[in-house]
């Protein structure tokens, strides 16, 4: 029997009723959702559709024997009131959830003349085996519709949607901030890793991967500290960089004129990476020795301990440069005497600050004096 059919086979008694002055009572509230769910032979936990779903609660109520449900009620329940049609696609809505189906989904009363339905792909960023681990009957819950009424009537909501929106907004802002954070490695490619930040998956270029492995793979599970180069919601790209983070951690501990020990790492035509305890510099091939120098390979090797002085930091860049002619005694000695520059590197490093202090000091009394 039809809904319809139904509502005029359960009428008659009522209409009797009121014609004779029967009908007593409080009116009574719409009930498009009063009915409560049941399986059906389609798997759907109930047929919604528009209409019909006010028409199947107005039938219950008056099934139910409770007086007071007028066709006026019944009118007006189906025109407005609590209940309204006027939802879009891209909406924010606040909805109770009045059923969970741990497999399925929820359905939430959002004030639509049906109920709503929120499937468990779309309960959160992170993926649900069980609805019932992250909702409860009575719950007030804010969504973004994501599909219009269907042909049964039903508004398609998303929490996952809404909180990528929220994600996405604070990527920007932190990194408008420049603020460091700490992302999960998730997994490892050719090209780097992905990691999750604020609950967006993201990419570490391996130009950009601090810590030092064999297989990129064993970093999967760690936890490390990251900047953000880029945030773009638009084309779902997020990159960050974890050397940028380190080195701006690591350069809060080093000074301008600070003598460090390093190792070679690698050698280049245009100078020697040095590794200084996890953080990278450059010594430049200008800044080896006040001699001319052709090639690097003829002063360096892989593997050489030095003494270096620090010249300059860029944490914005990630570097580090670094200098061993600047401590030279003579000029010329990182070529003739390695051991002599490293043994007198501190107190070279200290005439080099105490010079640096004084003219720091001399421009700060020019600018008294302006």
């Amino acid at each position: 029997m039809s809904a319809m059919g139904a509502l005029s086979a359960a009428a008659v008694p009522a209409v009797a009723e009121r014609r004779a002055g029967g009908m007593r009572g409080a009116a009574a509230g719409p009930v498009a959702l009063a009915a409560a769910p049941r399986a059906a032979g389609s798997g759907l936990a109930f047929a919604l559709g528009g209409r019909k779903s006010v028409a199947m609660g107005a039938v219950a109520e008056m099934k139910s024997g409770r007086a007071g449900f007028s066709y006026e009620d019944f009118e007006a329940a189906l025109s407005g009131g609590k209940y309204t049609c006027d939802f879009k696609s891209g909406d924010r809505v606040t909805g109770t959830i009045f059923q969970v189906d741990s497999k399925r989904g929820v359905y939430v009363d959002c004030g639509a003349k049906t109920a709503a339905f929120c499937p468990i792909t779309e309960l959160g960023m992170f993926a649900v085996d069980d609805a019932a681990d992250v909702a409860a009957v009575g719950d007030v819950r804010e969504f973004q519709i994501v599909r219009d009424m269907d042909a049964e009537g039903v508004l398609g909501l998303s929490v996952r949607r809404l909180q990528t929106g929220v994600a996405w907004e604070r990527c920007r802002q932190l990194m408008a901030e420049d603020v460091t954070v700490v992302g999960a490695v998730v997994a490892a490619n050719r090209g780097g890793i992905l990691v999750v930040c604020e609950g967006i998956r993201g990419f570490i270029p391996t130009s950009h991967v601090s810590v030092r492995v064999q297989d990129k793979e064993q970093l999967v599970g760690m936890l490390l500290p990251m900047k953000f180069l880029e945030v773009d919601e638009e084309r779902t790209r997020l990159v960050m960089s974890n050397r940028r983070a380190v080195v701006e951690a690591d350069t809060r501990s080093f000074e301008l004129g600070q003598v460090v020990e390093g190792t070679v790492t690698a050698v280049k035509p245009y100078g020697a990476f040095l590794d200084l305890g996890g953080t990278n510099g450059l010594l430049h091939i200008s800044q080896i020795s006040h001699e001319h120098i052709g090639n690097v390979e003829s002063v360096l090797s892989e593997g050489d301990v030095l003494k270096v002085m620090v010249v300059s930091q860029d944490p914005d860049k990630g570097r580090i440069a670094l200098s061993t002619k600047r401590l030279e005694p003579e000029p010329g000695d990182m070529l003739k005497d390695p051991k002599k520059v490293y043994d007198n590197a501190e107190k070279t490093a200290e005439a080099f600050r105490a010079q640096l202090a004084a003219e720091e000091a001399e421009l700060m009394g020019a600018s008294d004096d302006e």
